[in-house]
């Protein structure tokens, strides 16, 4: 059984054929990347894989069994699209089954439910592919925080808009480890899985943060709109919006939800307290 992994230059993807290689050949994992060469250091066959380029995907799938499709980053109206034509190459040559890399988030209201609307229909045009399917909607990443860190210590405190809600929160090893299982194990066809781990508040975040990299770090609450532009004088009207538009998702606890990680994953989710633990041992 040969399973390609799309995006495979990004950290997700990379960190997918990652956990493949532990479970399976090398010669049976295919990464796709839209520039080839980026991919290469993973140490498996690497094909070209555009999304925006329908004849060459078809080329790339020839021969695939199993795909896993990771959710692309163009603006949600374009994302539709590009997913769509990796379904439809998908079942043009023959691949018996797909998985995809969603998200959670707030389907309405915030900045960011355009982008959780857009992942919500390739959910809708995945299982409609006449394939076998598994969905994996993703919690949000913890690794911003951790690669953060010296500018939180600058000002002295953690800041966002996110006030008392809690988090599901996850990492991409975690994630890397389930999908592997979903892409190999027929027995997960058909379900949709909330993958993260223990949901904690952002005082609880700030808490492990002081302790892993001996900190003195305070929670510093914000409202949205003031959020928003702080995230936009940094970052940019779009992205920062967007950010701002996560953690109003997560004052409003969209994305407090039961986890399915064990029943995807055949394990349960790293603790919190043993990932930072580890983080400790790593900056001591």
């Amino acid at each position: 059984m040969k399973i390609a992994v799309t995006a495979a230059s990004g950290h997700l993807g990379a960190s997918i054929v990652n956990a493949l290689l532990a479970l399976i050949p090398k010669g049976n994992i295919i990464a796709l990347a839209r520039t080839p060469e980026k991919a290469e250091n993973l140490g498996v066959e690497v094909r070209p894989g555009d999304y925006e380029n329908p004849t060459q995907l078809q080329q790339s799938l020839q021969g695939i069994d199993t795909l896993l499709l990771v959710s692309g980053m163009d603006e949600p109206s374009k994302r539709i699209g590009q997913h769509r034509n990796v379904i439809n190459a998908a079942k043009q040559v023959g691949v018996n089954k797909i998985v995809y890399t969603s998200i959670r988030g707030a389907e309405e209201g915030t900045a960011f439910s355009p982008v959780v609307q857009s992942n919500r229909q390739t959910e809708q045009d995945v299982i409609d592919s006449g394939l076998d399917w598994v969905i994996g909607r993703n919690g949000i990443y913890i690794e911003p925080d951790i690669e953060y860190i010296d500018n939180y210590k600058k000002v002295g405190h953690v800041f966002n808009c996110a006030d008392k809600g809690l988090c599901g929160y996850t990492t991409r090893p975690e994630l890397a480890y389930a999908y592997a299982r979903m892409l190999s194990e027929d027995k997960h066809n058909g379900k949709i899985y909330n993958l993260n781990g223990e949901a904690i508040s952002q005082q609880k975040l700030t808490n492990y943060l002081n302790d892993a990299f001996d900190a003195q770090l305070t929670y510093q609450s914000m409202s949205v709109e003031d959020y928003r532009n702080t995230c936009s004088n940094e970052l940019g009207d779009f992205l920062g919006t967007i950010i701002a538009g996560i953690y109003q998702g997560i004052r409003e606890d969209k994305v407090n939800n039961p986890s399915d990680f064990l029943q995807a994953a055949g394990r349960e989710h790293q603790s919190w307290d043993s990932f930072f633990t580890h983080l400790k041992g790593k900056s001591a």
